[in-house]
């Protein structure tokens, strides 16, 4: 869903290495409540490009936008989750849903409160004091989905968050996923590598290029919210999917060709 003012502006970002050009002239705009997928062959930059957004890297040039505020580092009103586990494994889910809370130096009972209306977002009761190591993989990103809304983001960007996970696994939490933006309204910028999830999750997908990553198109997908797992099965989601692989294609062979350079 559009509003009339994006919370996010990506405005013509290029970010170079030596020797080559990860990023070029890259602009687009995320609006408010609005989950927007990132798709492109592998090293076309899609995940530099989350990290400029972060403030986790510097940019060459352009400028990135929250709110009309430039970006210049990490920025407070942004969460992100990335493929690898980033939570403690010495800290029960509780207490890692809690950390972030904790060294903003939010009281102990407020955040103990806030964190359990996490958990019940999403889906963790019975769960509060097990570490890690007892958790499945896709509780365990549960459990990072949670550390991240606990601390309120404006925009949570999450990198290929379900990437490890079996396919079921993958499906059963993309719609856990949708079920917790629409119950929030969180502003999600996504990027994954799979076709089917950005169909399943997005109100759009944008398609980078081979490197140097540009965009190439971006497709609608408009499917009414709220949406299930089931529109997997519909001839619609297949176009659509169609669609984004003949986009997709010749840039992944160019990818191909590249790495074989």
């Amino acid at each position: 869903m559009r509003s009339a003012s994006p919370i996010l502006e990506i405005s013509n970002i290029s970010k170079e290495y030596p020797g080559t050009t990860a990023i070029e002239n890259t602009s687009f705009d995320v609006c408010s409540h609005e989950f927007v997928s990132i798709i492109g062959p592998s090293g076309c930059g899609k995940s530099t490009l989350l990290e400029i957004v972060a403030g986790l890297i510097p940019k060459t040039s352009g400028d990135v936008f929250i709110k009309g505020q430039a970006v210049r580092n990490t920025h407070a009103s942004i969460g992100i989750i990335f493929q690898e586990e980033s939570i403690f494994p010495w800290r029960t889910t509780l207490e890692n849903i809690e950390f972030g809370l904790q060294m903003r130096g939010v009281s102990k009972n407020k955040r103990r409160k806030k964190a359990d209306e996490m958990i019940e977002l999403v889906g963790l009761h019975g769960f509060e004091n097990r570490y890690p190591g007892e958790l499945s993989g896709g509780m365990r990103q549960r459990v990072a989905i949670a550390r991240a809304l606990v601390m309120e983001p404006e925009l949570l960007l999450m990198d290929e968050p379900f990437g490890a996970l079996d396919e079921q696994t993958r499906i059963i939490l993309g719609e856990e996923l949708l079920r917790i933006q629409q119950e929030i309204g969180q502003t999600i910028l996504f990027v994954t590598h799979n076709i089917n999830e950005a169909v399943q999750l997005s109100d759009r997908v944008v398609v980078m290029t081979a490197r140097p990553g540009k965009i190439k198109a971006t497709v609608d997908i408009d499917f009414e919210r709220p949406r299930t797992s089931e529109i997997i099965a519909s001839e619609k989601f297949g176009r659509l999917v169609g669609q984004i692989w003949m986009l997709l294609r010749e840039e992944s062979l160019k990818g191909f060709k590249l790495g074989k350079q």
